[in-house]
């Protein structure tokens, strides 16, 4: 398994597998915010994945989006690839909602992150995995 970049360690809790995929969830309840990273060392970029490998990303990260925009009754879905501070190859895929404390603009920055509490931690988790696919393996 590839080592997870600090700065994913420190901000998010690692929920979930899937076959190329760790499924993390980042520790700001402020917005329903997932990434992917896949399980390849030394990877920054998409086009750096093999072939097969891009596709099962896209399966992936298609899958995701698929339940999250159904089980968080998404107004729009965020999905993106930055890199800018963390070059570990990774995939944002952020719930948004009209009335979310950063709408429209980006999440970045925007406002001070909220902890998850234990009940708030249970109930996205729930939501995620009632709408699981079943490459998806919940961890936590």
């Amino acid at each position: 398994m590839a080592d997870l970049h600090p700065q994913l360690k420190q901000d998010c809790l690692l929920i979930g597998r899937f076959p190329l995929c760790r499924l993390l969830l980042m520790q700001d309840a402020n917005y329903p915010w997932f990434i992917l990273v896949p399980d390849r060392e030394g990877v920054t970029e998409i086009h750096q994945l093999d072939a097969a490998d891009r596709q099962q990303l896209m399966r992936e990260s298609c899958a995701l989006a698929t339940v999250l925009a159904e089980r968080f009754k998404a107004d729009k879905l965020n999905i993106a690839a930055l890199g800018n501070v963390v070059p570990q190859l990774h995939v944002h895929h952020v719930v948004r909602h009209r009335k979310d404390p950063a709408w429209p603009a980006p999440v970045w920055g925007r406002v001070p992150p909220t902890p998850y509490t234990a009940g708030r931690l249970a109930e996205v988790l729930e939501r995620l995995r009632v709408g699981a696919p079943d490459e998806l393996e919940i961890l936590v």
